[in-house]
């Protein structure tokens, strides 16, 4: 098709100008811009905003940590990490207390609440892959997925955030 970038579903004439260099770069940031919308609409029925999850997600593998070890985790803000402990810990999901091998320091830990959250995130997960692959091939799903896995290999050292595998404690 003229006009078109052979690995790109979006015309080059229906491109930003200033991304017609990347339009595999353009689709990406689109898909990811609406999977953060499905989840954030899927999350929202458990009383979480989008990311909340995956700070829970570190407590139920990591048990509780100390709030810094979830921001260097987390790779976020402090003051993000803050005001979505500060949240969660609104809605029973989490609770904070002083360190007690040193009262500066808070360590975070979920509640029971926060618990029994796990199986509705965890299905919300496996909701949000199966409505982003439907209509693809087992093998089509594989070939993404390992696609994908390239895609954070090369971006990993721009981001400054390359992680062995299994150090995710």
């Amino acid at each position: 098709m003229p006009g078109t970038d052979p690995v790109c579903t979006v015309p080059a004439d229906r491109l930003p100008s200033a991304a017609r260099g990347g339009p595999v770069s353009h689709a990406l940031s689109r898909v990811a811009r609406l999977h953060r919308i499905a989840a954030g609409r899927l999350l929202r029925e458990l009383g979480l905003h989008p990311g909340q999850e995956f700070l829970m997600m570190a407590l139920w593998d990591c048990g509780p940590a100390r709030q810094s070890v979830l921001i260097e985790r987390l790779g976020l803000d402090p003051s993000t990490v803050t005001k979505m402990l500060q949240r969660l810990e609104q809605c029973g999901f989490v609770h904070r207390r002083p360190d007690p091998d040193d009262r500066r320091a808070v360590v975070v830990e979920p509640t029971e609440k926060g618990e029994e959250l796990r199986s509705a995130v965890e299905g919300v997960w496996r909701d949000l892959e199966e409505r982003s692959l439907s209509g693809l091939a087992p093998a089509e799903r594989a070939d993404l997925s390992r696609l994908l896995a390239r895609l954070e290999e090369n971006l990993c050292p721009e981001a400054g955030e390359c992680a062995e595998p299994g150090t995710a404690c």
